[in-house]
């Protein structure tokens, strides 16, 4: 539910990313723009790591890389992060958004308001979540992505994805799980007129670098990846609405985690709308 206040509350965004100075610069300008680059917290991973170029006013902190296994370097990830949350809620901040840094949280164009203000009208929630869109290429259609042009000029089509559809807004400090995907003890709530952009798809053939320096765990997780792609492309319909799919995913919970959202493992392709361009993504 929102309500109308006479102000914009204060708003920290924090992620942490290793070798991911593409995403992160993304990150940076996008979340920046939105809520002042000051408010940005980033957690490096691994004291060799270099400090992205778009970096300006960001707080930054390095850390000593541990070598782990996907799952477990999720563990460890969250538990700093959402550590790192507490503090600044104690340090006066009434909201955070934690994700990673190829996600971007944003506010349907069409309500003519900013994320921020948006934001700081919702009122009794511990956590929201925006639907989870997964943006994929169409290798039938679409060309290797250009890195200097935004993305959603360069992709019309995502996966319609419970994954990605995370309480990644906090109201009042919580314990996230592993990647964000769920708050520990509170169920989570799927806003109307937010929009969680994944685009860790975004190009195959950057996930095809990728996969060439990392350990056979990491690897796996990047060929997940690929499915999106392929979904995408194979794709006969691409249409599917979504609204139905977020009410699916407010109603519908996997068996083995009732606090996630489920949608009967359907894998709805759904056009990207074109308002979303104005976001500059």
């Amino acid at each position: 539910m929102t309500k109308k206040t006479s102000h914009t509350k204060k708003i920290a965004a924090i992620t942490m990313a290793r070798n991911d100075e593409f995403f992160l610069n993304r990150w940076i300008k996008y979340y920046g723009s939105q809520i002042g680059e000051e408010n940005l917290y980033i957690y490096l991973d691994g004291l060799d790591q270099k400090t992205p170029a778009g970096a300006v006013k960001s707080n930054i902190t390095k850390l000593p890389h541990k070598e782990e296994q996907v799952q477990k370097g999720d563990k460890t990830r969250i538990l700093l992060l959402s550590d790192l949350a507490k503090k600044l809620f104690s340090n006066g901040y009434d909201i955070v958004i934690g994700c990673d840094c190829d996600e971007f949280l944003i506010i349907d164009p069409a309500l003519k308001i900013s994320l921020p203000e948006y934001l700081s009208n919702i009122k009794n929630r511990t956590s929201v979540s925006g639907l989870g869109l997964d943006i994929g290429q169409d290798l039938n259609s679409e060309a290797t992505l250009n890195q200097a042009k935004p993305f959603l000029t360069q992709r019309k089509f995502a996966l319609l994805s419970t994954r990605y559809t995370k309480p990644i807004v906090l109201f009042k400090p919580a314990i996230w799980g592993s990647g964000f995907h769920s708050v520990k003890g509170h169920n989570f709530h799927i806003d109307k007129n937010l929009y969680l952009l994944h685009f860790g798809s975004v190009d195959f053939d950057m996930i095809k670098n990728k996969v060439g320096d990392r350990n056979p765990s990491w690897k796996k997780h990047l060929k997940k990846r690929a499915r999106t792609i392929e979904l995408i492309t194979k794709s006969k319909k691409r249409n599917h609405s979504k609204t139905v799919a977020r009410f699916m995913q407010t109603l519908l919970r996997p068996i083995y985690d009732l606090n996630k959202p489920a949608m009967l493992g359907l894998k709805w392709i759904t056009e990207i709308p074109e308002r979303f361009k104005e976001t500059g993504i």
